[in-house]
């Protein structure tokens, strides 16, 4: 049996997905463009902090909570015509979710290149 390796399937993601740096995710989110979608694990939030205007969805929990046909759609939480741009701590775990949303048919959406680590050395507020 051969499996893919994470690596593998995180630069397969990376081929079909929009990437963007942390500038173009802070314009989107201050010109209203875009749901600031933080993955991270309730943990890492309570440990590191959070963006501010970011929404928490657990990696585990993103499918069901944008699904509008799952018992777990969380109405009215995101606009599902912005932009969905995701962050997780480094951005592996984001470029597979940003696959996993655009399998699923949504059109407009992106990781951040870096992640957390990277919105962190930029002009986002943590709080």
């Amino acid at each position: 049996m051969s499996i893919l390796s994470s690596k593998t399937l995180v630069d397969n993601a990376l081929k079909e997905i929009k990437t963007i740096n942390t500038e173009e995710a802070l314009q989107l989110l201050e010109d209203d463009k875009c749901n600031l979608i933080d993955i991270r694990d309730v943990r890492e939030l309570e440990r590191d902090g959070r963006v501010e205007g970011s929404h928490h969805i657990p990696r585990g929990m993103l499918e069901f909570w944008l699904d509008p046909g799952s018992a777990y759609f969380q109405e009215g939480k995101l606009d599902q015509e912005k932009e969905m741009v995701l962050f997780c701590a480094g951005g592996l775990r984001s470029a597979l979710a940003a696959k996993t949303l655009k399998d699923m048919g949504f059109n407009k959406v992106s990781h951040i290149d870096g992640g957390f680590g990277a919105i962190r050395q930029s002009k986002f507020k943590i709080v």
